[in-house]
């Protein structure tokens, strides 16, 4: 199965959901850039759904803050389920779809919200596992610094 096959079917799960809970994180693993700083910050994850009905698509949304001193290139995202072995790791992460990052606050360019909304059908979320979900995001600063977090967000789908 093709990582956009993985991430599709992961991201139709959400729309299973009695409820999608998330928690605010800064990033779990920084990797130093080319400039000896740490990688982004990524703060105040969110997830929310629409859950598909007969006649209309459902959505998943991921939000987050991110945040560098160089300013912020990207941010990846994918929702796993907690059962998935091997879990997805940063190099996982590059054939991934990029949240879309808008500059927010005073500081200009080093800090953005990052957005990502995928459509979920009703056939997508059938074929979702149920129980415990993360989502894994890679966030890139324009200085080659990088934060990977396998677990930025949770959620569980129920059946």
């Amino acid at each position: 199965m093709s990582q956009r096959a993985v991430t599709i079917s992961a991201l139709a799960a959400a729309a299973l959901l009695a409820g999608a809970g998330a928690y605010a994180f800064a990033g779990e693993t920084g990797e130093t850039g080319g400039s000896g700083s740490t990688g982004p910050e990524v703060t105040k994850a969110s997830v929310a759904y629409v859950a598909p009905t007969a006649d209309k698509d459902g959505s998943l949304t991921f939000t987050a803050e991110v945040s560098d001193d160089s300013g912020v290139r990207n941010l990846k995202v994918l929702a796993w389920p907690a059962s998935m072995t091997p879990a997805p790791d940063a190099d996982d992460m590059a054939h991934v779809e990029s949240a879309a990052c808008e500059p927010s606050g005073s500081s200009g360019d080093k800090a953005a919200l990052c957005t990502y909304t995928v459509k979920v059908t009703s056939a997508e979320a059938a074929e979702s596992p149920n129980g415990a979900w993360h989502v894994g995001v890679l966030a890139s600063a324009e200085n080659g610094g990088t934060t990977f977090a396998p677990k930025a967000a949770g959620f569980t789908v129920k059946g």
